[in-house]
């Protein structure tokens, strides 16, 4: 496993908490109650896309390292 840097786990950290902020808010406009709206927070960090982070990560992999 590629050994990821702070910088790259503080990106990931924002992503997750971008796409929770932003689908709590949006569960607020859709009437959601406050558990429905955590909920949603929730699913949105499930589904969010990796793979940016992921191909990004293995860009940085050193040659013939695991």
């Amino acid at each position: 496993m590629a050994a990821v840097t702070r910088n790259e786990a503080e990106q990931l950290r924002q992503a997750c908490l971008t796409a929770a902020l932003n689908a709590y808010e949006e569960g607020g406009l859709l009437g959601l109650c406050q558990q429905g709206r955590l909920e949603l927070a929730m699913d949105a960090i499930r589904r969010l896309d990796l793979s940016p982070f992921v191909e990004h990560s293995a860009e940085h992999k050193s040659p013939g390292g695991d």
